[in-house]
């Protein structure tokens, strides 16, 4: 019998095994063929200190050191860049501009920095210089191999069909095979209300939203290592460089069921056509194009915590659109809230992440 069950082999559930492993032992169950295969893997990951609610920024900085020290760091530079035209002029770029604590570009300033914005369509722009990319890939590796080297077990193919409880541990079943522990962690991202409802714990109302992505050729050719990752006032889009190609995205939020998403061909288009009207080159025909799902709880804070109707169950879910830059923070304060230390996150920030704000 396990000490800990984890499932889901996203960001949450691996970077969990690497804390919980060394407290005892620890199994993952994934029920794909590769770790990070849904959202982690799909995603365009920032690491930006002001992004999200007060307890996921509280989240961000508390990962910070983390992103930039262990295993050699994670980052490297990007830096954002507000994109404002005379329809978007105002108070929402001005609130886009303070939230995100940037300082207003020239537009010959912002054009030495993306030289396909174009004169005339693009009349203001906001600018922060740190902000840095996430090696996801390296970052889940990191933690896979902390899992391991701590004697954590990871298992591929296992998708759990059942969940039941018997008097002090755990049974679930999962991939053809049981599996018994004293606690399970529940880091499904996107179908995490549904492990809940299979282990008759009252779900709390994560929602998945489809997120869809282009890959696009370098624009007119240019070099775009070195651009600024690019939003559109109110995040109507955004657009990224990544190994000498170009991200975007409509930045689109359609509900959906947990699934393998897929890009909608006409959101994806209209996103497209957003992004355009603020450069000179036009879009070509997409390399590629996928979709992720980023599963947000009711009041889109994370999740973090043990479950009000059942003490051996430990929610670790909701992270939307930050669970990268948050899970050394995150898995930690779940570590710690499991092994019954002090964690470094401060009581009102726990309370704010905690499950039983639902109750």
């Amino acid at each position: 019998m396990d000490d800990f069950l984890i499932i889901g082999g996203g960001i949450a559930g691996i970077s969990a095994a690497s804390r919980l492993a060394p407290l005892g032992t620890t199994t993952l169950l994934e029920a794909e063929s590769a770790l990070g295969y849904h959202a982690s893997g799909r995603s365009a990951a920032m690491f930006e200190e002001t992004y999200g609610k007060a307890s996921t920024i509280a989240l961000n900085r508390a990962s910070k050191a983390y992103h930039q020290d262990a295993h050699g760091g994670v980052l490297s530079p990007r830096g954002l860049m507000l994109v404002g035209s005379s329809e978007n002029d105002g108070a929402a770029f001005e609130a886009d501009l303070a939230v995100m604590q940037m300082e207003e570009l020239t537009f010959a300033e912002a054009q030495a920095l993306v030289p396909i914005l174009r004169p005339g369509a693009v009349t203001r722009i906001g600018h922060r210089a740190d902000a840095w990319d996430i090696d996801t890939d390296l970052l889940i590796q990191n933690f896979a191999r902390d899992a391991r080297l701590a004697g954590a077990q990871i298992s591929m193919a296992a998708q759990v069909d059942a969940i039941s409880w018997h008097r002090d541990h755990w049974q679930v079943s999962a991939g053809g095979q049981d599996h018994k522990a004293r606690l399970l962690i529940n880091a499904a991202g996107a179908w995490a209300d549904e492990m809940a409802t299979l282990a008759r714990v009252t779900p709390l109302g994560i929602q998945p939203y489809r997120r869809s992505m282009a890959r696009l050729a370098a624009p007119g050719g240019h070099d775009t290592k070195s651009w600024p990752m690019m939003f559109g006032v109110g995040e109507g889009w955004y657009a990224k460089p990544d190994a000498g190609a170009l991200l975007v995205s409509p930045a689109d939020e359609d509900p959906m069921a947990p699934q393998d998403a897929w890009a909608d061909d006409l959101v994806l288009a209209e996103g497209l056509a957003r992004y355009e009207a603020h450069v000179s080159v036009p879009v070509t025909r997409p390399i590629a194009s996928w979709a992720g799902l980023r599963s947000f709880a009711p009041d889109r804070q994370l999740v973090i915590g043990f479950a009000s109707d059942h003490a051996s169950f430990f929610w670790l879910a909701g992270q939307g659109g930050y669970g990268m830059q948050t899970s050394p923070a995150a898995s930690q304060l779940a570590a710690d809230l499991i092994a019954g230390r002090a964690p470094d996150i401060d009581a009102a920030t726990i309370a704010q992440l905690a499950p039983s704000r639902f109750a």
